[in-house]
């Protein structure tokens, strides 16, 4: 399995990679987004929906509708499988046919725990904190914004489809350096 990491990612950096993976990635991908609460998962849908010309206001958390539908340059099935018993769930409320959208970037939170039904070559995407920032619930009982994405540090890509990691890794390149303070 083929990996891109992207360290020093600030908001700034985290709307440029959205939008270098919109112009980027194929019409359908399903992809996989992993992190602890508050680490930014739906701030990324949000800025890929963002780059496709879809109001990021429009973009909330599905964890209790469980999925949304979005239409702008490109179609974005967002789902979030974190309220989910198990695949069989998944399957009975109708995930296989999303999944399975031709034409839809299909954006899944949590996708360890419907791991069964994912396709092969998929995108994974682990969103990591820097770890002396706030804990989870501090963030989610109102210490800082969980969509802010303001402890996010590193963004790892991984996938088996070997051809879509080389164009990704070409493509980021530029925002895999590490940022450089100028001199003065």
């Amino acid at each position: 399995m083929s990996r891109v990491v992207v360290e020093r990612v600030d908001l700034p950096r985290l709307e440029q990679i959205a939008a270098a993976l919109h112009t980027t990635l194929p019409r359908h991908l399903v992809i996989g987004l992993r992190g602890t609460l508050g680490a930014g998962k739906t701030r990324l849908v949000q800025l890929l929906a963002a780059a496709a010309g879809i109001d990021p206001a429009a973009v909330t958390s599905p964890t209790y509708g469980i999925v949304q539908h979005h239409l702008g340059s490109r179609k974005l099935h967002h789902i979030d499988a974190y309220r989910l018993a198990d695949e069989d769930e998944f399957v009975e409320l109708g995930g296989e046919e999303l999944i399975e959208d031709d034409e839809a970037l299909v954006l899944i939170e949590w996708p360890d725990r419907i791991a069964g039904c994912l396709p092969p070559g998929g995108l994974m995407i682990e969103l990591e904190l820097e770890p002396q920032d706030a804990s989870a619930e501090d963030r989610a009982a109102g210490g800082s914004d969980p969509t802010a994405t303001d402890g996010l540090r590193r963004l790892l890509l991984s996938s088996e489809d070997e051809e879509l990691m080389r164009v990704l890794r070409e493509r980021l390149r530029p925002l895999s350096a590490p940022s450089e303070t100028p001199s003065r």
